[in-house]
């Protein structure tokens, strides 16, 4: 019997591979004589780096700057001509020092930093993964970092982060880097929200980042003035377009500027790490699949790791069960998304403090848990 192991993190408390050894630590307590297979997965997101190495890919490192400036190392992974960039090593909130947030003052420079590393070392295929950002600078900085430069009225360039873009006039896009142009790249994003407006990348995200109402206003403000800019060298109506498209508002707008400048083509996180994977291959003859993340919810019926999972599995009939941290899903809902069945860790440890604490064994007796359904409804099955 072929069992298949395909987790997310469990933020803040597993990682993927951990999620993957608690879990099949769980099922062979309940099926033995199973064969098992692990694949951790993401959605594009924080994760996604670490899944790409578990299949393949080479980690390299590099020295690039942190969302307010300060060094910090970060990596990338390499497979061929395929690099994956994820922000998060860069520019993501557990990069900022101490935890402290600067929602006008972080940039998305080490971003571009880490991307030209890729480039560097050969790199033409660029995976952008976003999530977890500490910036709304609308991928400012990235381009900064590529070799744009961004002038104020008076020509002077402007520093680093979302606030400053108040102030610009002009973009300058004849020093980037010419190598992007023999790259292709991909925007791995879930997120569909434009760069822009009442939905858009500071007024939904910016207060997660540490914005008050009156910086959320200008970080927004300062967003159109950036996409106004660069509509003046790349031509108003299709950046105008391109900022109003679903996904331009991912990672405090760094998926804006992905689309408008490196000619990004945006795809769900999750299917472009169950490819990276081999997933699909892995599922072959599988008789159950178990998957999970920290939190199920109606967030995560937009593609996050679990649902694409679950869709998968559920294309070649497999039966599916989820393990999570909380579970927020209406029977009807977790039924719908795929899921055979469903248990959280709350379900079998109320104490919240002692789930964070004990997550790994928790896993492991969820996992056993809903092993031990499936082998009796296999059981019962003529």
């Amino acid at each position: 019997m072929l069992i298949v192991v395909a987790p997310d993190k469990f933020k803040g408390t597993l990682t993927g591979a951990e999620v993957a050894a608690a879990i099949s630590a769980g099922v062979r307590q309940a099926l033995p004589e199973a064969r098992i297979v692990t694949v951790p997965v993401a959605d594009g997101g924080e994760g996604t780096l670490a899944a790409a190495l578990e299949c393949g890919f080479a980690q390299h490192h590099g020295t690039v700057a942190g969302p307010t400036g300060e060094p910090v190392r970060a990596a990338f992974g390499l497979k061929g001509v395929t690099a994956i960039v994820e922000m998060a090593e860069a520019s993501g909130l557990d990069q900022l020092p101490g935890g402290v947030k600067d929602a006008l003052g972080a940039s998305s420079f080490g971003t571009g930093q880490l991307i030209s590393a890729a480039l560097e070392a050969g790199a033409t295929e660029i995976i952008l993964g976003v999530g977890g950002s500490a910036c709304t600078d609308g991928g400012a900085g990235m381009l900064q970092a590529l070799g744009a430069r961004l002038h104020d009225g008076a020509g002077h360039e402007l520093p680093r982060g979302g606030g400053a873009l108040s102030q610009i006039h002009a973009v300058d896009l004849a020093g980037l880097d010419a190598r992007l142009g023999d790259t292709a790249f991909t925007l791995a994003a879930d997120v569909e929200n434009p760069l822009t407006g009442p939905n858009g990348a500071a007024v939904v995200f910016g207060p997660q980042k540490g914005a008050t109402q009156a910086q959320v206003e200008a970080l927004d403000a300062g967003l159109g003035r950036f996409a106004q800019a660069l509509g003046a060298q790349l031509g108003a109506p299709r950046i105008s377009g391109i900022a109003q498209s679903p996904g331009a508002g991912a990672a405090g707008g760094v998926g804006f500027a992905a689309l408008a400048v490196l000619g990004a083509i945006r795809r769900r996180g999750i299917d472009v790490v169950l490819e990276l994977t081999g997933l699909e291959a892995a599922l072959e003859g599988a008789a159950a699949v178990f998957t999970g993340e920290g939190s199920l919810d109606t967030q995560s019926l937009d593609g996050k790791t679990p649902v694409g999972v679950a869709q998968l599995a559920g294309a070649h009939g497999i039966h599916v069960y989820a393990i999570c941290g909380r579970n927020q899903l209406s029977t009807e809902q977790a039924a719908n998304a795929g899921f055979t069945a469903v248990r959280s860790l709350l379900e079998l440890e109320h104490d919240v403090a002692r789930c964070l604490r004990e997550g790994g064994p928790l896993v492991q007796r969820a996992a056993t848990q809903l092993a031990s359904e499936f082998l009796a409804a296999a059981a019962a099955t003529p």
